[in-house]
């Protein structure tokens, strides 16, 4: 890899200042040493020493040879050149900053090239810092160049000193032992990920996050000479040049062909090692078959050999821009002709036995076919596409319009619009000129990513989101930002041409779709909030990525492919800035069963219930409703009371009862906006889409939890939002479909939880009139659909089955109604599988049984024995509480306590049930509500005996990895690797103009773990890792069955056609889930992980594992529906 020469002592552009800490590791970009200085300056490439060292007595006479010639040569301008030898930075030869460099003779060994620059007796110090001292402290690298000076001092004037010779040789022959110990470490090592780069406990990564956006943004402005200088800066001064990694320096090898060999230096300098990003961008810039490239391409690919990488990594992990793999696929060609790349797609082996049946069975199957023609599909990803490049989109309010009045006409937009262009260019042009040091962030670049336009758009739609009472500086500011980045994605897509492949790309991927062949506090000024209430705009302004996507989503292939057709998606939801989840995905080599469970659930497609959606609109502009989840408008909020509090005429307690009312009034008042937004939000995107058919994109958490891209309306939101939505395809409701509509509705008005399935067909078919009655007349009627738990989606379900009974056949009605099918308190069934507890089991229905049965009423039952028999013994507070134990005041803590809920907070929810009961005396709520959660938990601690020592196992484990300085993981039976990411929180002060905004951190990796977190969160993270998994095996063995099938974590829809179905491959996939041996696997990984750090404690617990696993599992439960059959 030898960089082309560019004449001598010329510069690659005008140098730039430094500080005088900088210039005492290395001098300006562009200067060079004097003219006589140095003869030949040839650029050095990693090679192995081991293969020069031949003879070492002829190489130590040549050295000698050539000492005593470069002293003869430099004694008549050493003086005049010594105080500029004596800047050169520790770890950084002159060759380093040299744009002029002359051509080297032949191929120059490493080994020879050091010697070079260590023939100058002022830069021996510095060359044997180069290899070894790069962590000695500023005054000992002064301290040696001191030295070293002086002795060059003592050398010209008595000329070659034996004594130092010898003292040079030793220095060489050490720095040859460094170099090979170095370069031997490189060789041997066959990950690519090696020293600095890769590291996950990195403690610079922020910083280099930080770093690089910042290059990328220069970059992409075109402002390339600040992305080179802010490089050079960093890369100067020790302390800053620990911060950048390899892909820091691929970053500038990418744009600057002409400077690349330099990147290499520069490389090597920071002793890191080349990865495939710095091969591509070497191997991309040369396309001429000229023997000097052939040689040089030749070079590479065996330097790339020796460092464990191959052609074909080139073309599997890079990710390439316009037309480079075409330009590196013609580099390679030249040396080699008839290669050909080798896609490695990974797919002939599963991890998991849960589904490898699945891929077997299906290896010459085809997709299921959507409802669409090739044709439409392919117009509606234009649309789809046009909705993401303008990334925003502007919908009608489906609150009710105001009069424009004189405020109105004041918030004219583009009057605001021009304002705020003429500040932000001012800005700009202050930010553009002024001196800032190169080694500084400088926010110019970002201000030069978008139009200007777009970037007073971004801060209007901000402003026009604020709630009355304010928002977060740090909210406001992440959203801002997430802003900025999403457009400069989808412009850097265009500039890539991405958007041209994607469209081939999808258009290929129709035809597998188609039925046919084809820290602060931001508050709005309050003369703006009157404006706003007072004439409320008719239009909503959302970013794209809000609106459901009107095309299927792009099909999962990768960690960083998938959802969106432009805007950037995660595969997994994580706090910003952390990045180890993405790392551990990025190792993973098969997750091909989670990639197909998202995209099948994303391919669903849906549409509105359009007459739903008209009352549910009538009723949110006719004040809201409480009891219906309509929030109702902010003219209905309590009005804040005002006073002044140096009023004599006030006492101190009445002051402070009427700051009590200010508070709770305010809280009260930003609540009702809050709730008011949140349904105006929906029910405008559902108005925007009633003529639609749509479809919402999935990803998921940490834990394996499924969640739809769209953040404010989608299937996993309220009552209201699920009420109004249908699948867009529908099915025949066949002989069944029409018994499980009515059971349907049963289930949502929360009565029957203890009868039958026929018991509750029986009660539907004896309330037909009042269902009749509700769909026919929801708002004058009897109104029987408003007493149900969920209101909204039992009038929705009465019309449907209101349209099926009037039809001519209801069997051959066409329903596009989602029917539920919930869990029986799902974490209690995953801990009664995991433990063998047949008792639990039972109790959660896993158990065949006559009837179904209800766990919160049985813990109800079993607290009201305990409370009286405490009541005969004399409690008073259990004497209190006869008559109010009711299955709604424990359900809550029941169904949490599986996922960690503590004592405390398990309190917490029982006084909030007692407070809701009018008939309790309040007084009692405290005595009463610790009384309870301790029975509570006492129940269950008897009901499932194996479910308290899985916990107390896992929590200890949790502890003891957390204490020993390590973060909690595992990996699911889908083999899906997971995290904990609870790290101590550090605070990082973010300074601006405005004010300094103090950020807490809980996910730096390189803090220690939150062992009170780790510990805490592990038992109920396991169990929402099994509670995916199992619905993710369910969507995958639905889908093969030709099922709709969605999912609201344990909750699964389906057609009422296809319940049964679903019903009986849920069952299937539980057992199959189970069968497995969950904790023994987890024990055995938790060992093999932590095996240094605790094996004698974990070897305890280990026999717990084994003991779960040995029991026998009964193989006919199931889960899905209360409802249990044999």
């Amino acid at each position: 890899m030898k960089a082309p020469s560019h004449g001598r002592g010329t510069s690659s552009g005008k140098g730039h200042r430094s500080t005088p800490q900088e210039k005492t590791d290395m001098p300006k970009s562009g200067q060079t040493g004097d003219k006589g200085s140095f003869k030949s300056q040839p650029r050095r490439w990693i090679e192995k020493l081991t293969q020069e060292k031949k003879n070492k007595l002829k190489k130590q006479q040549r050295l000698q040879q050539k000492m005593q010639i470069c002293v003869k040569e430099k004694l008549p301008t050493t003086s005049s050149k010594g105080t500029k030898s004596s800047l050169m930075s520790t770890g950084t030869t002159h060759k380093t900053i040299s744009t002029g460099v002359k051509k080297s003779r032949g191929h120059s060994k490493l080994s020879d090239e050091i010697r070079a620059a260590v023939s100058s007796t002022a830069t021996t110090a510095t060359a044997t810092a180069m290899a070894g001292a790069a962590t000695v402290p500023q005054k000992a690298s002064k301290k040696k160049r001191k030295d070293s000076k002086i002795q060059k001092e003592g050398t010209e004037l008595t000329g070659t000193d034996p004594q130092g010779t010898a003292e040079e040789l030793a220095e060489v022959e050490e720095l040859e032992k460094r170099l090979n110990q170095q370069v031997s470490h490189w060789t041997l090592s066959s990950k690519p990920e090696r020293m600095q780069e890769g590291s996950v406990g990195n403690a610079c990564q922020d910083i280099s996050l930080s770093i690089c956006s910042y290059l990328e943004a220069c970059i992409f402005a075109g402002d390339i000479e600040r992305a080179h200088h802010f490089l050079l800066s960093q890369h100067r001064v020790m302390s800053r040049r620990k911060h950048l990694n390899t892909g820091v320096y691929n970053i500038m090898m990418r744009v600057w062909a002409k400077k690349i060999g330099r990147m290499f230096i520069l490389l090597e300098e920071a002793g890191l090692k080349p990865n495939l990003g710095s091969y591509f961008a070497a191997l991309e810039q040369y396309t001429c078959g000229t023997q000097t490239v052939r040689f040089c391409i030749s070079r590479c690919l065996s330097q790339m050999e020796e460092d464990g990488l191959s052609v074909d990594d080139l073309f599997n992990q890079c990710v390439f821009r316009q037309d480079e793999r075409d330009m590196l696929l013609k580099a390679i060609r030249i040396v080699k002709p008839e290669y050909q790349p080798s896609l490695n797609m990974h797919t002939s082996q599963f991890s998991s036995l849960l589904v490898q049946d699945f891929y077997t069975e299906r290896a010459d199957h085809t997709y299921p076919k959507l409802d669409f023609t090739q044709e439409d599909l392919q117009e509606r990803f234009k649309r789809q596409l046009s909705v993401e490049q303008a990334c925003t989109i502007t919908i009608d309010s489906v609150e009710a319009a105001k009069p424009v009045t004189e405020n109105m006409a004041k918030m004219q937009r583009i009057q605001w619009q021009k304002i705020l262009l003429q500040a932000l260019r001012e800005s700009k042009m202050i930010l553009a000129k002024s001196n800032t040091r190169d080694y500084r962030l400088n926010l110019y670049p970002y201000l030069c990513l978008l139009e200007d336009k777009e970037y007073v758009d971004i801060m209007i739609q901000s402003v026009a989101n604020l709630p009355p009472s304010g928002e977060s500086l740090k909210i406001l500011a992440r959203d801002l930002g997430n802003r900025v980045f999403t457009k400069y994605c989808v412009r850097q897509k265009h500039q890539n041409q991405t958007v041209e492949k994607l469209g081939s790309i999808y258009n290929a991927y129709t035809d597998l779709l188609a039925k046919d062949t084809k820290i602060g506090f931001i508050k709005p000024h309050p003369i703006l909030t009157q404006m706003q209430q007072e004439a409320m705009e008719t239009k909503l302004t959302f970013d794209s990525y809000v609106m459901p996507m009107l095309c299927p989503p792009v099909p999962w292939t990768s960690v960083k492919f998938g959802a969106y057709l432009l805007t950037p998606t995660k595969l997994m939801r994580t706090v910003d800035g952390a990045t180890q989840h993405e790392e551990l995905l990025e190792k993973c080599q098969n997750l091909h069963a989670i990639y197909d469970s998202l995209n099948q659930l994303g391919n669903c497609a849906w549409k509105i219930n359009k007459p739903l959606l008209d009352i549910i609109i009538s009723i949110f502009n006719d004040r809201g409703s409480d009891k219906l989840d309509i929030p109702p408008p902010l003219s209905e909020a309590p009005k804040i009371p005002h006073f002044n509090p140096q009023d004599p005429t006030y006492t101190a307690s009445e002051k402070a009862h009427m700051k009590r009312q200010v508070i709770n009034a305010k809280k009260k008042c930003s609540e009702m906006h809050s709730l008011r937004m949140d349904a105006l939000y929906k029910l405008s995107i559902a108005n925007h889409m009633r003529d639609e058919i749509f479809w919402f994109p999935h990803n998921m958490d940490f834990r394996g939890r499924t969640y739809p891209c769209p953040p404010y309306f989608n299937h996993l939101g309220s009552d209201v939002t699920r009420a109004i939505l249908m699948f867009a395809e529908g099915k025949l409701l066949g002989p069944k479909g029409l018994d499980w509509l009515k059971i349907h509705l049963v289930n949502l008005t929360g009565l029957k939880k203890r009868s039958s399935l026929q018991g509750r067909l029986e009660y539907a078919n004896t309330i037909m009139e009042d269902i009749l009655d509700s769909a026919d007349n929801p708002l004058n009627g009897r109104k029987w659909w408003m007493n149900a738990d969920e209101p909204w989606q039992a009038l929705a379900c009465c019309m449907e089955i209101a349209n099926a009974v009037r039809s001519p056949d209801p069997t051959q009605f066409i329903s596009y109604f989602p029917v539920h099918q919930d869990g029986s308190c799902n974490g209690l069934q995953h801990y009664a599988a995991l433990g063998r507890d047949v008792i639990g089991a039972t109790s959660v229905n896993l158990m065949p049984c006559d009837v179904p049965q209800d766990v919160y009423s049985g813990v109800a039952q079993q607290v009201e024995e305990l409370r009286a028999r405490d009541a005969e013994s004399g409690l008073k507070i259990a004497q209190v509480l006869e008559g109010f134990i009711s299955r709604k005041v424990v359900k809550q803590t029941v169904m949490t306590v599986v996922y960690g809920v503590t004592r405390y907070g398990g309190r917490l929810q029982i006084e909030k049930r007692l407070k809701e009961i009018d008939e309790f005396p309040k007084e009692f709520v405290w005595d009463a509500s610790h009384y309870l959660v301790r029975q509570v938990f006492n129940a269950l601690k008897e009901m499932f005996t194996g479910t308290r020592e899985i916990q107390d196992w896992l929590t200890e484990s949790a502890r003891l990895i957390s204490k020993s300085g390590h973060t909690v993981e595992w990996v699911t039976p889908l083999g899906l690797p997971i995290i904990q990411p609870y790290h101590r929180t550090r605070n990082q002060v973010l300074k601006s103009t405005m004010q300094h905004i103090n950020l807490k951190i809980s996910h730096d990796t390189k803090e220690r773990p939150d062992t009170v977190k780790q510990k805490n969160a592990f038992p109920p993270n396991f169990i929402h890792s099994l509670d995916s998994t199992h619905m993710m095996l369910t969507s995958l063995y639905c889908y093969s069955s030709g099922l709709t099938f969605v999912s609201v974590h344990d909750c699964f829809w389906t057609h009422a056609l296809t319940v049964d179905t679903m019903n009986k491959v849920c069952r299937e996939q539980f057992v199959a889930l189970h069968s497995q041996p969950i904790l023994q696997e987890l024990s055995n990984f938790l060992l093999q992980k932590y095996f240094m750090l605790i094996t004698c404690v974990f070897s305890q617990f280990l026999i717990i594992g084994h003991l779960f696993q040995s029991l026998h599992f009964h193989s006919t439960f199931f889960i899905s529906l209360t409802i249990i059959t044999a």
